[in-house]
């Protein structure tokens, strides 16, 4: 955060004012910008929003989950990942070109924000990110079903903006391929992801 040091006033306890200063840089999140409008369709929403959304998304659909998760482990997990894109920026899910040096932004984004904490509660949130990375516990395929449902659900509603309006127009395969995921972890929101991808294709928001 820029000024911090002359703007704030310090407790002399050093992990109390780290805490403060990771808690003032986070702020910065409401100014990282995702491709997916809000639901009304007026502007794009930041990523503090998303995280938020999805945060409560996970307190809603654990019953669908085939392996029953840790809510509050998930939740946690959906409240830091994106933590990163203050310094990585936001990677376009459908953006081929980006992806190729996403993970190595993202490392480096990683080892500079949770190094700012004392390290027991830096550690803790750094492997919470790297859970959610892997997706091979329950509970980071649920919180990555999350992260992936919340954005579709957005572009349905706002007649699949984020699909056509990119610069390369997404295809229904490359959507297919991201809400996979779903497939055998939480099957019948998968089942109605797919009636709604038909829907999109229908109404000529996707193509086939």
């Amino acid at each position: 955060m820029k000024n911090f040091s002359e703007k704030f006033v310090f407790t002399g306890i050093k992990k109390l004012d780290d805490l403060f200063r990771f808690s003032a840089e986070i702020d910065a999140m409401a100014n990282v910008l995702r491709q997916t409008l809000l639901v009304d369709g007026s502007r794009r929403e930041n990523d503090a929003e998303h995280s938020w959304h999805i945060a409560v998304m996970a307190l809603l659909f654990a019953d669908y989950a085939v392996e029953k998760p840790d809510v509050h482990h998930a939740v946690e997990m959906l409240l830091v990942h994106d933590l990163i894109e203050i310094y990585a920026g936001d990677t376009f899910a459908y953006d081929v070109s980006g992806y190729r040096d996403k993970a190595e932004r993202e490392q480096k984004a990683a080892d500079k924000l949770y190094s700012m904490l004392p390290p027991d509660i830096g550690n803790h949130l750094r492997d919470l990110w790297d859970e959610f990375d892997a997706v091979q516990t329950a509970d980071a395929k649920y919180a990555n079903c999350m992260d992936r449902l919340q954005p579709f659900m957005h572009n349905i509603l706002v007649d699949g903006h984020t699909w056509h309006a990119a610069q390369q127009k997404v295809i229904r395969k490359q959507v297919e391929k991201r809400m996979s995921i779903l497939h055998d972890f939480m099957p019948q929101i998968h089942q109605w992801a797919v009636k709604c991808m038909d829907h999109a294709v229908a109404k000529g928001w996707l193509s086939e």
